[in-house]
């Protein structure tokens, strides 16, 4: 059986299946990763600031027409559509699978695929709201604003995305993490983990195996049972061409 097989196999014999996602699994998406030579810290901005200290929230504040120049240039990708991948896991549930994902991606094409359980650990471009009062707007009333987007209040409309010197949203980190515990099966899936604290959440599976699909190295691979150091739209191609009946 190779590790193709033995993943399905893991599959298979998994009741709760927790997938988590980084930027790598959007970017046969067309979204960019953030550290690769095209990703989107190598990107290039109209000022003398990094991409890094622009997504900051300290940066935000002091500077918001620069961050929304670069927010809404570099960071959504609207006509961005579910992938293989993407798609292959919301397939999972149809098999009365229960999957649930953990992702660091702000792209919102998890729930797009059909996954219902779906915990955003740094928010989503999707979502949008009133610094000032609280009313909710969104994407497109961001996007169709003037550079920076006001509420009808006149306060700022914040993406409600976790910035640089923000914290995770409390209720999402329990979420995660009592997934994380409960859980039979841990995929990774396109994050170096590298991110904290989200990275530290994969230290809390308990379950029976874990499965990393990255192209290269994660701080966390000494913990796997399997690892693909592979594109994960080829990994997917693979598990779906081999036959699925002789493990039923």
């Amino acid at each position: 059986m190779d590790k193709y097989q033995t993943l399905k196999k893991y599959i298979k014999d998994s009741n709760q299946i927790v997938v988590f996602t980084g930027a790598g699994i959007s970017v046969p998406s067309g979204i960019p990763d953030f550290r690769s030579a095209n990703g989107l810290y190598n990107q290039k901005t109209n000022s003398n600031y990094s991409p890094e200290e622009i997504i900051s929230h300290s940066f935000y504040k002091a500077h918001p027409e620069e961050f929304f120049k670069f927010y809404k240039s570099k960071m959504i990708y609207k006509s961005a559509k579910p992938n293989k991948a993407h798609k292959y896991f919301a397939d999972l549930e149809t098999q009365d699978k229960n999957v649930i994902v953990i992702t660091q991606n702000i792209d919102g094409l998890h729930q797009k695929a059909g996954s219902s359980q779906v915990y955003e650990l740094h928010g989503s471009v999707l979502r949008n709201y009133c610094e000032k009062c609280g009313k909710s707007y969104d994407l497109e009333y961001v996007l169709n604003s003037s550079i920076v987007p006001k509420c009808s209040c006149g306060g700022i409309v914040k993406p409600d995305v976790v910035l640089y010197e923000e914290s995770l949203d409390e209720i999402t980190i329990q979420m995660a993490l009592s997934a994380m515990i409960t859980s039979d099966l841990l995929i990774v899936v396109g994050t170096s983990l590298t991110v904290y604290p989200a990275a530290s959440f994969v230290r809390y599976f308990k379950g029976k195996h874990v499965v990393v699909i990255n192209k290269d190295q994660t701080a966390y691979d000494y913990m796997c049972d399997l690892i693909f150091n592979e594109d994960i739209i080829e990994v997917i191609e693979k598990i779906k061409w081999r036959n699925w009946s002789y493990l039923i």
